[in-house]
């Protein structure tokens, strides 16, 4: 059983950046991947960044890559998303997700969520 809690969400100006975090419970988080999706208004939620157990490979969706940057420290059971020049439609709620395989079907823990909103 994995626990997440997502902080660090907020409000940003375009262009700025934003450092979101996840601290997960449980002793094999390090057995997990870990991901951060993001649902907009009205819109399905999709994949932003994924990153495997040992962080020895990561993945990205295509609008954010160049952008955002994932990382996980196994020690402290964290997991970040760092976020740089922010666009408007970068505004969500992000989630953090735990599965075994990375990827965009991850989907067996998820954390309760953290509002990203971009003023243009």
């Amino acid at each position: 059983q994995v626990q997440l809690v997502e902080s660090g969400g907020g409000l940003v100006q375009a262009g700025g950046s934003l450092r979101l975090s996840c601290a997960a419970s449980g002793r094999t988080f390090g057995n997990y991947a870990m991901g951060w999706f993001r649902q907009a208004p009205g819109k399905e939620r999709e994949f932003v960044a994924a990153i495997n157990s040992r962080g020895g490979s990561i993945y990205y969706a295509d609008s954010v890559k160049g952008r955002f940057t994932i990382s996980r420290d196994n020690a402290k059971n964290t997991v970040d998303l760092q976020m740089s020049s922010l666009k408007s439609e970068d505004t969500a709620v992000y989630y953090c997700a735990a599965d075994l395989v990375p990827g965009r079907h991850m989907n067996d823990y998820w954390g309760q969520g953290t509002q990203v909103t971009v003023s243009s």
